[in-house]
């Protein structure tokens, strides 16, 4: 379910509001989680220390998970409702972040729910850091979308009022 939001009028990277800096703010860190995770799979991908990078990768998984959680709450419990309410929600940009927030952490939630039954081969151990790299796939390309896109959409359909509660419902999380 992945669509060119380009229609969607996110040309101009204006000034945002503090909420959506806030929210756009959050992504340098979690992109550099997102680094360090694909790292450790390119590692594992070329047969190097598979054993100690995938007990590192569960517990740098779980540690992004930790962190990507409340701004993803904050995005689907928050940001994508009041856009919805002026393009609606089940289809069109809101429906596609949600759709890939869905992908990524399912990938994320298989992997760790694989990882942590135990026992398993090399070859195994290998496979199922592709989940992991799957879902940097999707987060790397959606995280480009929110901030290219999304986020300039929301900074001139909301109203100032609107701005100033996505702020404080934000703060909340």
């Amino acid at each position: 379910m992945s669509s060119c939001m380009s229609g969607f009028g996110g040309m101009s990277q204006g000034e945002l509001s503090e909420g959506l800096a806030r929210l756009k703010g959050e992504h340098p860190a979690l992109r550099a989680q997102m680094e360090g995770l694909y790292s450790l799979t390119q590692k594992m991908d070329q047969e190097i220390d598979v054993e100690e990078n995938f007990k590192e990768l569960i517990i740098k998984v779980k540690e992004f998970k930790d962190a990507l959680d409340p701004h993803s709450e904050r995005e689907e419990g928050v940001l994508f409702p009041m856009m919805g309410v002026y393009i609606g929600t089940t289809s069109g940009p809101i429906a596609v972040m949600e759709y890939e927030h869905d992908q990524a952490k399912s990938h994320i939630g298989a992997f760790l729910q694989k990882a942590e039954v135990g026992e398993s081969t090399t070859e195994e151990k290998v496979k199922l850091a592709e989940l992991v790299q799957n879902a940097y796939f999707i987060l790397t390309d959606h995280f480009n979308k929110e901030e290219n896109v999304l986020f300039p959409m929301a900074e001139r359909m909301l109203s100032d009022e609107e701005k100033t509660e996505l702020l404080r419902k934000i703060k909340e999380i």
